[in-house]
């Protein structure tokens, strides 16, 4: 039988503190709050009471409930008022020392059966275990901000927690109707291990002026589905937490040099600006603690040319050249949807395939997804025979001469695509605008195989590109401005948002997502946690759509490995070295759901 918890303490009543003990309180367990002063005490009593009436006001909670949660909770200046209580979670700033003298007095004053939690979400529970003599009695109990809203809690067993402590817990967060992941003490447990070295990639992008604040987090939103950006996602967090977390994991995990705060980070929180709390960190704010961002002196105007140390000019920009007339060269998915794409925004569009079978097949898709979007009450008929109406079939590049756009989607081979944009070099006319839909291949390689690099660009269309509503515009550091500015004015044409970047291997998104996955298949391989916990983690801690396994297996291993293999091959990064159980896993041929196998068997789903 699980323990029966009637009383739990809480340390520390910031946001976190706060907010686990509305979850206690809402859960009909009696808490003491404890504080280090008359004025703490208060700002947390207004932390809670505050996010309680949010919650009646938005008809979350009835004025009853709440009242009767308030009555639940006994508000305590220091620890000696914990001297009855059965569980006591500490949920103070990450400074080991701080953790570890309130842990030593949480020993004497508790009573000798009481377990004793830290909320940490980075540093050693063992270390803080150890300054008690109960360390059996001593577990991570990582709950996940907000704490009433957010399902999931890490909990954190140390070599020496006991058992029945372990089960008691895990018993408990059921009984608070949380989702539990047990694992051992280790850096960033899992949701923090995987998000922070994501998150301080995102910030070294901002530091080189490889894309804007804007761009990064637009392209993470769109692109993957994620409910913030990174920046603003360390906005909310606070970049002082954030780097106590990156160091912390730096110094406990192995010195991975991707955990190693980058350096801007360092000097915002020095210079005081410490995100939504202090009303400036990435983003500026309309006051400390307001969710509201406002214009400042990097809001972008127009994005021009890439500069000459390589960074984004926010000024200076081109003029955009009228397209009406586009050509699509290609017969795989992503050529069928961008063809669906500019049919249907207006535009002309002549598609050029190996021959009249494949127009067939392309003509068949298209044709497919447009009855779709009829029957699904998207699209008139009338509007669905236009965008018919407006596709040229073709199977010669010849029939490109007069496209004021021309966007190649072939097979990602380096070879096959200089050999098309060499042809078409010869055959379109000046100033038109020759994109690659490349996701990985360097954009200046296909660049230079024409005599006009200044018209050459990347435009990365997501999958499916009728959906998905961002495209990145890859520009070398031959690129016009004026090819950058005609490309977004053709994103902005198809009702796309368009995110600028250097020509980087894996541009923005692929750049911060693929290490995140390989992170995740590091984890697993060396049996720290299960895919199950791993993907719950992510989706209940830090509201992913989908866990890494679950997209590895939909995006294809034998992709994600080709992608995870460019980035190690430029960046040169120890830690963007495939993960070898992912390299296994392709070579055995479980590429996931369109093998029937990857990280699950989906044979019988």
């Amino acid at each position: 039988m699980a323990r029966e918890f009637t009383s739990v303490g809480v340390v520390g009543l910031g946001t976190m503190g706060a907010g686990i003990v509305e979850v206690f309180a809402r859960n009909g367990i009696d808490v003491v709050a404890v504080e280090i002063s008359d004025a703490a005490l208060e700002r947390g009593r207004a932390n809670l009471t505050g996010s309680t009436d949010r919650a009646v006001t938005r008809g979350k909670l009835a004025e009853a409930d709440r009242d009767a949660l308030l009555a639940r909770v006994d508000f305590q200046v220091g620890l000696d008022a914990l001297h009855a209580v059965d569980l006591v979670i500490e949920a103070v700033p990450e400074q080991l020392d701080l953790k570890q003298r309130i842990f030593a007095e949480l020993d004497r004053v508790c009573p000798p059966e009481a377990i004793l939690a830290t909320n940490t979400s980075s540093l050693s529970v063992t270390e803080v275990s150890v300054a008690t003599a109960r360390p059996k009695q001593v577990i991570g109990l990582h709950f996940f901000n907000p704490a009433p809203v957010m399902k999931l809690v890490e909990v954190v067993r140390t070599v020496v927690t006991s058992a029945d402590v372990v089960a008691d817990v895990e018993a408990l967060c059921g009984r608070l109707g949380k989702v539990d992941v047990t694992i051992s003490d280790r850096a960033g447990f899992i949701a923090n291990a995987l998000l922070f070295g994501y998150l301080n990639h995102a910030v070294g992008m901002v530091e080189s002026r490889y894309a804007t604040r804007e761009d990064i987090d637009a392209a993470m939103k769109l692109g993957c589905g994620l409910p913030m950006g990174p920046l603003a996602l360390m906005d909310l967090i606070g970049l002082d937490t954030a780097y106590e977390i990156l160091d912390t994991m730096y110094r406990r995990g192995g010195r991975d040099r991707r955990h190693a705060p980058v350096p801007l980070l360092k000097q915002m929180v020095t210079a005081g600006l410490l995100g939504r709390k202090s009303g400036r960190g990435f983003y500026t704010y309309q006051r400390p603690g307001s969710p509201t961002v406002v214009p400042d002196e990097q809001t972008p105007v127009a994005v021009g040319p890439v500069g000459a140390d390589g960074g984004i000019a926010t000024a200076g920009a081109g003029s955009a050249s009228p397209v009406t007339k586009v050509g699509v060269v290609g017969s795989g998915t992503m050529a069928t949807g961008i063809i669906e794409v500019f049919a249907r925004a207006g535009i002309e569009v002549v598609s050029v395939t190996r021959g009249a079978e494949r127009s067939a097949q392309v003509f068949e898709a298209v044709q497919t997804s447009l009855d779709k979007g009829v029957v699904r009450g998207r699209l008139g008929e009338a509007d669905r025979d236009a965008a018919l109406g407006r596709i040229n079939w073709s199977a010669t590049l010849e029939h490109l001469a007069d496209v004021d756009l021309v966007i190649e989607a072939v097979v990602e081979e380096l070879s096959v695509k200089k050999a098309i944009f060499a042809s078409l070099d010869e055959i379109c006319k000046p100033g038109v605008v020759l994109a690659t839909t490349t996701s990985s291949l360097p954009v200046i390689d296909v660049a230079m195989a024409t005599q006009r690099p200044a018209d050459v660009v990347g435009l990365h269309f997501f999958n499916p590109a009728p959906v998905m509503p961002l495209v990145e515009i890859v520009q070398t550091i031959r690129t016009s401005a004026e090819t950058t500015a005609t490309a977004r004015a053709v994103c902005a044409a198809l009702d796309k948002t368009a995110v600028v970047c250097g020509d980087r291997s894996g541009f923005v998104v692929n750049a911060l997502l693929f290490p995140y996955l390989n992170d995740a298949v590091r984890m697993l391989e060396t049996s720290y946690s299960t895919a199950d916990d791993i993907d719950h983690a992510m989706k209940l801690g830090c509201g992913y759509p989908m866990g890494p396994f679950e997209l590895l297996d939909v995006v294809g291993l034998d992709v994600a490995l080709a992608i995870q293999r460019e980035l190690y091959l430029e960046l040169r990064e120890p830690g963007f070295a495939p993960a070898p159980l992912l390299e296994h896993l392709v070579t055995a041929g479980y590429l996931g759901r369109k093998a029937g196998r990857g990280f699950r068997d989906h044979t019988h789903r």
